[in-house]
């Protein structure tokens, strides 16, 4: 903790956290696991309330999505804007992570706009099959 505020992270704790965020948008699995392993919290949030879960969502990486799921990681947790991790990877069209996401049980109504709003907005028959 730092001195002038006792509540905030250092600078040390800040990178950490930096470096998982950009491990789950970036799909590293393998420095993921050993971080999850030894105790960092799958439900971690950045300033825009995204989750590591929502980031390797959002970025395609169904490994990465699998691991923090299997962690704890919370597949309705949405984000400061309402955006879930379903809802991401409907938007950006990986129908492996919707199908690994719904498994986990991802609701497909929740958050703004919902998964199977996206699906319908997109016309992705695909994954508002997956959706149920």
């Amino acid at each position: 903790m730092t001195a002038g505020n006792p509540g905030a992270p250092d600078a040390e704790t800040l990178a950490l956290a930096h470096a998982l965020f950009d491990a789950a948008r970036e799909g590293n699995t393998a420095l993921l696991a050993g971080y999850l392993a030894a105790g960092a919290p799958a439900a971690m949030t950045n300033a825009a309330g995204d989750s590591l879960l929502m980031l390797a969502a959002y970025h395609g990486h169904v490994d990465t999505v699998r691991l923090i799921l299997a962690h704890g990681g919370d597949a309705n947790t949405a984000n400061d804007r309402g955006q879930t991790p379903l809802a991401g990877a409907v938007f950006k069209g990986y129908p492996d992570v919707v199908r690994v996401l719904v498994d986990a049980g991802a609701d497909p109504d929740a958050g703004t706009p919902s998964a199977r709003a996206a699906a319908q907005m997109f016309e992705r028959q695909d994954i508002l099959a997956l959706l149920g």
